[in-house]
């Protein structure tokens, strides 16, 4: 599962996206399996994801993890990829 979330900090705003390694780092932090993002997601997982994301993508953050929370005034998902997609159901048109 591939999230793209809008940071606002407080020296601007940006989108970063998720892949495969901060998936796993998120799952190892947290103790828990991607398919449990279906149920909803704490802010604090998705800050963690934004941190992680951010730093991959070369996005300077501080080092400390909860300063990262502090710069941050809002975050928000904007795109959401769903690994297994399904198609959709046949209509009389197809």
């Amino acid at each position: 599962m591939n999230i793209t979330i809008r940071v606002t900090r407080n020296d601007g705003v940006y989108e970063v996206a998720t892949n495969l390694m901060v998936v796993v780092l998120w799952e190892r932090k947290y103790k828990l399996r991607a398919s449990d993002l279906a149920n909803g997601v704490a802010m604090e997982h998705l800050a963690y994801m934004a941190y992680e994301a951010s730093k991959m993508a070369n996005i300077v953050v501080p080092v400390s993890f909860d300063q990262f929370i502090k710069e941050c005034a809002a975050l928000e998902v904007v795109d959401s990829e769903n690994p297994n997609p399904t198609e959709s159901a046949a209509t009389a048109d197809n």
